[in-house]
């Protein structure tokens, strides 16, 4: 199953044959453009006790703002964020799929780019992994370290390496977010700039033919 946009839609959340969800233990990120007055809904299979955590930013589009939905596999609302940039949300998994909207519904005009992240911890694979590897330490009696220890070893140099991925994933999002604000203050400039240079120009040219006026001789020839 595919964690899927839904286009303002919670009853068409419907597995689908032939698709792919995203990787379990692993970092996933996505960035699409969210039209205005429209919703688009994604869902996430989870299992029980496993840990959710969901992080998005509004990158670019006026006010950089948008709401935010996240939803049980029972339709209970567990977060809610009314115009926000930003939000980090972890959540406490059970068994089903997890819905998570995107509402633009406020905005009649303009259009949002959003930036999420989804990371999935706890979810069962680790555990077989490890009994998969006991199966060839049979015998290792003479090793001083044990396979608990090296276990855990590597487990902490991955998750060491999953925040540092992490990490820089979420600065390139605000060095985005950063870029286009940056980008439309200097369209914003350049426009202003514009608009005070015609209007100097008027203002020159109004200024000229008035000083013009005051030293005509209006006082008629006699012939």
């Amino acid at each position: 199953r595919l964690l899927l946009p839904l286009l303002g839609c919670f009853t068409l959340l419907l597995p689908l044959s032939g698709a792919a969800e995203f990787s379990p233990s692993l970092d996933s990120d996505f960035t699409f453009t969210l039209p205005a007055g429209r919703k688009e809904c994604f869902y996430q299979p989870m299992r029980k006790e496993a840990s959710l955590e969901l992080e998005y930013q509004v990158l670019d589009g006026a006010g950089l703002d948008v709401d935010f939905h996240l939803l049980s596999p029972k339709g209970e609302t567990l977060v809610f964020d009314e115009r926000k940039s930003d939000g980090v949300h972890t959540v406490e998994t059970e068994d089903g799929d997890y819905m998570f909207c995107f509402d633009n519904t406020f905005s009649t005009i303009s259009e949002k780019v959003i930036f999420f992240e989804l990371i999935l911890d706890n979810m069962g694979e680790d555990g077989q992994d490890q009994e998969d590897w006991k199966k060839y330490v049979t015998g290792t009696d003479l090793l001083d370290m044990k396979l608990e220890d090296i276990l855990e070893s590597i487990n902490s140099v991955k998750a060491r390496l999953s925040k540092s991925v992490q990490i820089q994933t979420l600065l390139r999002a605000f060095e985005a977010r950063d870029r286009n604000i940056q980008e439309s203050n200097f369209d914003r400039v350049n426009f202003w700039s514009m608009v005070n240079l015609g209007v100097m120009v008027v203002v020159s040219a109004l200024q000229v033919y008035m000083l013009k006026s005051l030293f005509e001789d209006k006082r008629k020839s006699r012939t």
